[in-house]
């Protein structure tokens, strides 16, 4: 092939010696020089470019996707629209049918929402939301919907949530250079969106809104400050759970709960919790509004937990939650991180401060009470909160089968306190919260309660498990517990405290790097100190103190002079852990034990860097995991994996097991 064409170049030369070669020449000479390319014809890319090349969009990219680059060239308007391109959309829109074209509605919605973006207009992403619900959902006899293959159908539901959400943001910002050097939108950090009824502007005409109040209503509070969850990036959750489908993902926030006595569970909710919501704007008669300009729609609020899925012309829609983001967005900035130390060293701190909030017993349900759904109750450690099982949390809420057969509960404690004292408040709330939520006793899965303790909160744990007797009552006093003179308060506290029996609703047990035998750093110097830096709630001990003093009762005088702290408990000469750890948790209540080991080296030789492999063993246990790591083990993906296996054993009933 070369030879001829090198051939004629070199006649031409002849002919047209000492002449400047005309373009025609210069074109075949490049065409020589490029290894004889052709006008037409490929070049080889690597996967990762082919597929980029296939799928970007004005979601992914800084430019339009091909497809609708695609329509723009089979117009003459590509070069164009970067021109002049509200007049290029205005043109589209002109041009639509009352039927059969999808390719330029795909293209109107890609568009408009690009334009969006570079121009800060947001009347067009409201337009973009509209035409994309037009191509999802064009009605009988207006439309074919695109095909379940088509790339453009998945990008379509993302344009029309993207473009939804920021349709709907607060007030824009300054405008920030993106894409193509043409301006944008400095969003808001966090962008809040506002669901409000109105006419809204459209660049073909008005959008009228009116609004679904009633899914602004959760577990009786009001749902305000909708944060868009579709333009974040989370950092410390090791996945981002979403659930894929129609609508803009949001996290609201609870405001005034008039009605939250009313729902149940609903007063043990946390102020600061985040709802992971979805807006969706229904779009009526759409393509007869895109013709008239005169286009009507309704807003409607879900929340993840209450509705999955909603009726679209006929069909079954999921919609879009993102439980990750919301969970993110709650402790971003959360307090809870600054009262850990606070809550172990001053005892009664964390109690002071749920005093403020919906519950004073420390057990917290992150949504309204579930029936048919097992509480998985899940204590902290030592100088701890339950911002710590962030991990775990989101993973076992981003497993839909979990989710199915699990509510998730977290108890707080001033982790400074002795452990008896705040087992038995553990105990007390739990058996509070069952009789507020079932009283007649009608939900099963109540009453298959499992309880997860890491560290000190895994001798919490044990504490709702075993039958203890009159050991720690007999450990602190010569005299049985009738005999004894004491006041009202002082006689409760010492009874819930000191005479520990099963709670019949906890049916299983996990313990995570628990020190059943003691901790090794509680027992030394640095132990001593941290125990006489813990002040004990004078409010709660004071008056036990001065009771067991008039009771006469030398040994119990003796013993509440100088009560003990949470470290002094995990010491391993402490005289109650030693009771503690030589009862067993009864064979009718499966226990587990995970238990953390630094290191390579021979389990059985090995610590955490606080609990040794030895302490945290137990010969009860229906099964044992090592994992090699730190203490801090609860966000590990094998601890988490281990949990999600006992969970799913327990979720199969007894009478399932038996068959």
């Amino acid at each position: 092939m070369r030879a001829p064409i090198e051939r004629t170049i070199a006649s031409s030369l002849t002919k047209r010696r000492g002449l400047a070669l005309s373009p025609v020449w210069i074109a075949a000479l490049a065409l020589v020089v490029s290894g004889c390319a052709t006008p037409v014809g490929v070049t080889h890319v690597d996967p990762q470019t082919g597929h980029q090349l296939n799928t970007e969009s004005a979601l992914s990219a800084r430019q339009p996707s091909e497809a609708s680059q695609t329509v723009l060239r089979r117009l003459g308007l590509l070069g164009r629209f970067d021109e002049d391109p509200e007049t290029v959309l205005a043109g589209l829109h002109s041009g639509l049918g009352p039927a059969d074209d999808e390719d330029r509605l795909f293209a109107l919605a890609e568009l408009s929402f690009f334009h969006g973006q570079r121009s800060g207009d947001r009347q067009y992403f409201l337009a973009s939301a509209v035409y994309a619900w037009a191509l999802l959902f064009p009605g009988k006899g207006t439309g074919t919907p695109l095909a379940p293959s088509d790339p453009r159908l998945r990008l379509t539901y993302d344009l029309y949530n993207q473009a939804l959400a920021q349709a709907l943001a607060g007030p824009q910002e300054r405008p920030l250079a993106i894409g193509r050097g043409s301006p944008g939108i400095a969003l808001k950090e966090p962008m809040e969106v506002r669901l409000e009824p109105g006419v809204r502007r459209l660049p073909f005409g008005t959008l009228q809104v009116t609004l679904e109040e009633s899914g602004e209503t959760w577990a009786g509070y009001h749902l305000e400050h909708f944060l868009s969850t579709t333009t974040v990036e989370l950092r410390g959750l090791r996945n981002h759970y979403r659930t894929p489908g129609l609508g803009a993902s949001l996290a609201a926030s609870l405001g005034s709960g008039q009605g939250a006595t009313t729902v149940l569970g609903a007063q043990r909710i946390p102020p600061r919790v985040k709802v992971p919501v979805t807006a969706l704007l229904r779009v009526e008669d759409v393509r007869a509004s895109l013709a008239s300009g005169q286009v009507r729609g309704r807003l409607e609020v879900y929340a993840e937990d209450q509705t999955a899925t909603v009726p679209v012309d006929g069909r079954t829609e999921p919609l879009e939650y993102d439980s990750s983001a919301a969970l993110a967005y709650q402790l971003e900035g959360s307090p809870v991180y600054d009262v850990e130390i606070g809550a172990f060293l001053r005892g009664g701190f964390i109690t002071r401060q749920i005093s403020r909030d919906r519950t004073q017993d420390g057990l917290f349900l992150m949504r309204p009470y579930q029936p048919g759904r097992i509480p998985v109750v899940l204590v902290h450690g030592t100088a701890s909160s339950p911002a710590r099982w962030a991990e775990l949390f989101n993973e076992l809420e981003g497993d839909p089968h979990i989710r199915e057969h699990f509510q998730i509960w977290f108890f707080v404690y001033d982790s400074g306190n002795p452990i008896l004292y705040s087992a038995g408040r553990l105990r007390a709330a739990l058996t509070t919260a069952v009789n507020e939520l079932d009283p007649d006793g009608k939900d099963p899965a109540l009453r298959r309660m499992v309880v997860i303790g890491h560290s000190q909160g895994g001798l919490l744990a044990k504490l709702t498990a075993i039958d203890s007797g009159t050991k720690f009552w007999d450990r602190v006093s010569s005299k049985p517990f009738d005999q004894v003179n004491l006041s009202p308060e002082a006689r409760a506290l010492f009874q819930q405290s000191m005479f520990v029996k099963p709670l019949p609703y906890v049916q299983r047990v996990i313990f995570l790097a628990t020190p059943h035998h003691g901790a090794m750093l509680a027992g030394g110097a640095l132990g001593d100190f941290a125990a006489w830096l813990v002040t004990l709630p004078s409010a709660v001990f004071g008056g036990l103190t001065q009771g067991a003093t008039s009771t006469g009762d030398e040994k119990l005088t003796a013993e509440m002079s100088k009560l003990p702290t949470a470290v002094d408990n995990m010491k391993p000469t402490n005289p109650a852990l030693g009771i503690l750890s030589s009862i067993p948790v009864p064979s009718g209540i499966p226990a587990h034990s995970i238990i953390a080991v630094r290191g390579t080296g021979p389990k059985q030789d090995g610590n955490d860097g606080v609990v040794t492999y030895q302490s945290a063993h137990i010969d009860e246990a229906v099964s044992e995991l090592v994992v090699r790591w730190d203490h801090s083990c609860q966000g590990q993906p094998e601890v988490i994996e281990e949990i999600r296996r006992i969970l799913l054993l327990h979720a199969v009933s007894p009478e399932e097991r038996r068959s």
